[in-house]
């Protein structure tokens, strides 16, 4: 056990055990995500439609939130970007807990999406700094490891708050963001790559490659559109599913142990999914994680008690825990060095878009069409996507290896910034490899 524990965690950088460690901590607290549609629609009387508004809103936020969020952490760097986006979403997560009337909670989401989802890219540029292409699979395993253990601890924990004050939900959430913000400030160093020097350019050509880069880019927007709909199937469970439940007479408590299912086995099971899917295609892997979820998501037309529902949660985080990881990391082998806050932004973007049509689409279907068609839906999706994942493959690969061919040396450990504790030894990546104790450093996902 202790020579798994070690395959699965050593050799990887201190600054990621503090970006793991605030990631841990942010889910703990992150309560308005899991239940903000059942607010709406029993705590308020919103329509399954409004509700849908509101949620999306909170999407369009995020879209606007990780381009630039993107453009920020390559230009601005990845630091400041994190700590603006996470003091920014503190404050307006309390102050969405004020919030009254549909025109207000929908502006609320809106900007709130655009400062939560604006720490993305900066995170995740950071995580691709600092963690060698060869450990990224099992970092982002952990990464999700932490986010799920999180989620799960949340899910139980919100639907007793829900019981006894929708308030309290805000009020929690607010304050572990502001934890982690305060906390980054004090134990995060800026990672962003050192740019190449040149002869002084003036102009559009002293600036380099752009968002247009990315957008030109036609095999890496092919795997987002992919993911895309990918994300439009998975995010019925923050908001169709919990009204699908409450209308088969189950209660809020309920669905949050349902839904903590899907927690529960990605923190028993993530860490032994890379050493599962260690030489097997990724492409394969990809396709076959889809139609999973697609089958899980798919059997809710056929629900009505807790054991179906839970049956569903079982299958279709099984198809998540294959694709998370894979998904993270191919991302990151078609992100050019240069460009990795801007193509983490788009990336972003599509699950942004997903995340804010998700529940639109979901809710007009689930009003007008019944939940039958949504979920039968759903699977159908899941087999169009998967199928897409095969013919799209081969050439993913090609400009992933082709990119490795042409990238630089592993970047190095950055220097803590002041007031952190001092780390010893060299500055590689394997020098220092033992993680902080959690409850001294957290820090914002």
């Amino acid at each position: 056990m202790r020579g798994w524990l070690q395959q699965a965690t050593g050799g990887l950088p201190r600054q990621f055990w503090f970006l793991w460690t605030g990631t841990l901590i942010n889910r703990l607290g992150a309560f308005v995500v899991i239940y903000l549609a059942i607010y709406l629609t029993q705590a308020l009387d919103f329509s399954q439609s409004q509700a849908g508004l509101v949620l999306g809103a909170y999407g369009v936020g995020g879209a606007i939130g990780t381009m630039t969020g993107g453009v920020l952490a390559d230009r601005w760097g990845r630091r400041p970007t994190l700590l603006t986006a996470q003091f920014g979403a503190a404050a307006l997560m309390l102050a969405l807990g004020f919030a009254e009337g549909f025109w207000q909670l929908a502006a609320g989401a809106l900007l709130l999406g655009v400062f939560a989802d604006g720490v993305r890219p900066a995170f995740q540029a950071m995580m691709i700094d600092i963690v060698p292409e060869r450990d990224r699979i099992r970092a982002y395993s952990l990464n999700y490891w932490a986010i799920n253990l999180g989620f799960a601890s949340a899910a139980v924990l919100a639907g007793f708050a829900a019981q006894f004050d929708y308030l309290l939900l805000f009020v929690v959430d607010a304050a572990t963001t502001l934890a982690t913000a305060v906390i980054s400030l004090i134990f995060l160093a800026e990672t962003r790559p050192a740019r190449t020097a040149a002869r002084p350019q003036r102009g559009r050509a002293a600036r380099g490659p752009g968002l247009g880069t990315v957008f030109r880019d036609r095999v890496f927007l092919a795997f987002l559109v992919l993911n895309f709909f990918v994300v439009l199937v998975v995010m019925q469970h923050m908001s169709t599913l919990p009204i699908s439940m409450t209308a088969d007479g189950l209660s809020p408590a309920t669905f949050g142990w349902v839904i903590a299912i899907n927690g529960l086995m990605i923190v028993a099971g993530q860490l032994f999914v890379p050493k599962l899917i260690d030489g097997h295609d990724r492409t394969r892997v990809l396709a076959l994680a889809t139609l999973i979820m697609g089958v899980g998501f798919g059997l809710n037309a056929f629900a009505g008690t807790v054991a179906l529902y839970a049956l569903s949660v079982v299958i279709w985080t099984l198809g998540e825990m294959l694709q998370s990881p894979s998904n993270s990391a191919l991302i990151a082998e078609l992100s050019p060095a240069e460009l990795r806050g801007r193509y983490q932004g788009v990336s972003s973007l599509s699950w942004s878009a997903g995340s804010a049509l998700a529940p639109i689409v979901g809710g007009v279907v689930q009003q007008h069409l019944g939940s039958t068609v949504l979920w039968l839906g759903c699977a159908g999706i899941g087999v169009v996507v998967a199928a897409g994942q095969i013919a799209s493959g081969p050439a993913r690969e090609r400009r992933a290896s082709a990119l490795r061919a042409a990238m630089p040396t592993a970047p190095s450990e950055p220097p803590m910034p002041a007031g952190a504790p001092p780390s010893t030894g060299e500055t590689r990546h394997e020098e220092d490899t033992t993680p902080p104790a959690p409850i001294k450093v957290p820090d914002r996902d």
